[in-house]
């Protein structure tokens, strides 16, 4: 029997027809109509529009569900038969491993692994970037082998989750509305703003957005604000505490609809936000810049997971579906967003010129450039916040962390929640 790959027979059978016999990749074909993958994450990149365009080209169902970070990291540790992938951050990775339940990948069947950017392989931008503090993706992205409980320090072809989503986060801000340059994390904490501010509620990153502001006043330098101690972690949130009680924050939010209409509304002018919940605001026609700042960047991966109950066709069918996810059109609409994706140059083929300009090289548009719903939310001239993939990136300072002191840094956070 000819050797029929299933990649090819998903594509429609071309190569089936030439000459092959009834066999078991055929009965493949036919038996993929018939799977459903439950998937779940986060907004970000739990999208409908993903879930139709995986129908159309690889004929299985995708059913996703979209939860705030807490949800998912709860799921994950908590819940291993309720999904078979899990859309996770790499900080979310390192509480839910050591649970057992997710499967390490085999990267040799991975067909763009070789383009995915460093980041997430050895953790370098270039050959001579710094790496960050904090929970780098490339620190919990690799397991020693199919059964691996401890992570490595190398790429030994067994990842946690394959790598598609990422960016540089920074506050976001109304310029209309504040009437000023804004160019330091400190201004979170600004009198001028009191309010008017805001911060996301979610332990693991709002701590790190947290440690920024701090370092920004010169309150203190972190040895690593990714891992913080005891002491450092009631520095850090007692600050914030005495703000909270003299009135600066309008709100905490948790899930991005909050963010965009807190902002939006223009009760708040200056937040932790998220790139396309600055999409979203400008496409409502209001002013809002993702304000890029002296002191740099606050990062975040995420990935793809497979549960370790996934076996057979459906572990087949997940596998073709992350094939899929970097081959560049899922990367192409969440570049349009202003997410990077893990394979930048897949997503060219899906971009026009001017877009790829815009969102990847920091180049002036050349016309106007839409979201991918066909909002508009730049005009010919304008340049990207922050400028290029390597100018933004290259000035990530932390990526989204879970400390030794995780527990102790909870308990603190929903103390300052509540004070």
């Amino acid at each position: 029997m000819t050797k029929v790959s299933r990649r090819n027979i998903l594509k429609g059978g071309a190569a089936f027809a030439a000459g092959s016999t009834l066999g078991a990749p055929m009965i493949w074909a036919q038996n993929i109509k018939d799977v459903t993958l439950r998937q779940f994450g986060t907004g970000v990149s739990n999208l409908n529009d993903v879930a139709n365009k995986v129908k159309e080209d690889l004929g299985f169902t995708l059913e996703m569900t979209a939860l705030d970070s807490d949800s998912v990291t709860q799921r994950a540790a908590t819940q291993p038969n309720s999904f078979d992938i899990a859309d996770i951050e790499y900080w979310i990775c390192k509480k839910v491993w050591p649970t057992g339940n997710l499967q390490a990948m085999d990267t040799s069947k991975i067909k763009n692994y070789d383009k995915i950017v460093g980041i997430f392989r050895d953790g370098k931008l270039t050959p001579t970037s710094t790496i960050a503090q904090g929970t780098a993706p490339h620190t919990v992205g690799f397991v020693e082998g199919p059964g691996g409980k401890e992570f490595v320090d190398n790429e030994s072809g067994w990842m946690t989750l394959i790598p598609t989503i990422y960016n540089a986060d920074t506050l976001g801000i109304r310029p209309d509305l504040i009437g000023r340059p804004i160019s330091n994390w400190s201004e979170l904490l600004n009198p001028e703003f009191k309010g008017k501010a805001s911060i996301l509620d979610i332990s693991s990153i709002g701590i790190m957005d947290m440690a920024m502001v701090v370092e920004s006043m010169g309150e203190y330098k972190y040895p690593d604000k990714g891992n913080m101690t005891k002491e450092e972690i009631d520095l850090t949130i007692g600050i914030f505490t005495e703000a909270k009680k003299n009135g600066q924050f309008r709100a905490f939010w948790k899930s991005f609809d909050e963010s965009v209409n807190l902002m939006a509304s223009g009760e708040v002018v200056i937040q932790s936000m998220w790139s396309p919940a600055i999409t979203a605001v400008k496409s409502k026609g209001v002013p809002c810049v993702y304000q890029p700042l002296e002191e740099g960047y606050r990062s975040w991966g995420g990935g793809i997971g497979l549960s370790a109950a996934l076996t057979g066709l459906e572990r087949d069918a997940a596998y073709e579906y992350i094939n899929w996810y970097l081959d560049g059109w899922v990367g192409g609409y969440l570049m349009r967003q202003g997410y990077y994706s893990a394979v930048p140059e897949t997503s060219k083929d899906y971009m026009s010129e001017n877009e790829w300009g815009y969102w990847f090289e920091g180049k002036k548009a050349t016309d106007v450039i839409t979201s991918p719903t066909g909002d508009a939310l730049a005009q010919a001239g304008e340049t990207r916040d922050g400028g290029s993939f390597e100018e933004r990136m290259g000035a990530v300072a932390c990526w989204n962390a879970v400390m030794d002191e995780n527990q102790y840094m909870v308990r603190k956070w929903n103390e300052f929640i509540a004070a």
